[in-house]
């Protein structure tokens, strides 16, 4: 765990955590693969990854809601929208990551405090995120599909962070 390379794996996870929150093609949507369409063909391979991983959740998502047609017309706006908010912290916990994992053998207090500060930010403006959303998703669906697309996004949410945390070493003091 002490290696530079495990830290750059760390970053990476957490960047998926960043990503996994992200919109995807639709549903509806018959979309060449980014790796094979030469025109749209991604930076770099996690470019690729990014993208597989944020088209793997709006699968999931769509595959756990059982939507009607005009229930998934309505849906996938707002959840679209969400998920716009969601990278946005996302990335920010992720540029803390390679902070600390650049600095986790030797982190300054002050370095220690505003990482951890930011962290806390980050989770209540997560939630405030999703408590602003939810309004939202109940103007287009019923109550219980909400409530089950809410599980759906901590599902998801959990277990990204699960494989991410369990690799980040702990500060040294």
């Amino acid at each position: 765990m002490k290696t530079s390379g495990t830290l750059l794996l760390v970053v990476a996870l957490i960047c998926s955590m960043a990503v996994f929150a992200g919109p995807a093609r639709s549903q509806n949507a018959q979309q060449t693969p980014p790796a094979s369409n030469p025109g749209n063909a991604p930076a770099n391979n996690m470019d690729i990854v990014r993208q597989q991983i944020q088209a793997d959740k709006k699968s999931f998502v769509a595959q756990n809601m059982q939507l009607t047609q005009s229930e998934a017309t309505a849906f996938w706006p707002v959840y679209d929208s969400l998920q716009k908010g969601l990278v946005a912290l996302g990335d920010r916990l992720a540029a803390d990551a390679q902070e600390y994992a650049a600095n986790y053998q030797t982190l300054p207090d002050a370095t220690a405090k505003r990482l951890t500060q930011d962290f806390l930010a980050i989770q209540i403006q997560r939630a405030q995120l999703l408590q602003s959303s939810m309004p939202k998703f109940e103007a287009v669906i019923p109550e219980k599909k909400v409530a089950r697309y809410y599980q759906l996004e901590n599902k998801a949410y959990a277990i990204v962070n699960f494989d991410a945390m369990k690799q980040i070493p702990l500060v040294k003091y």
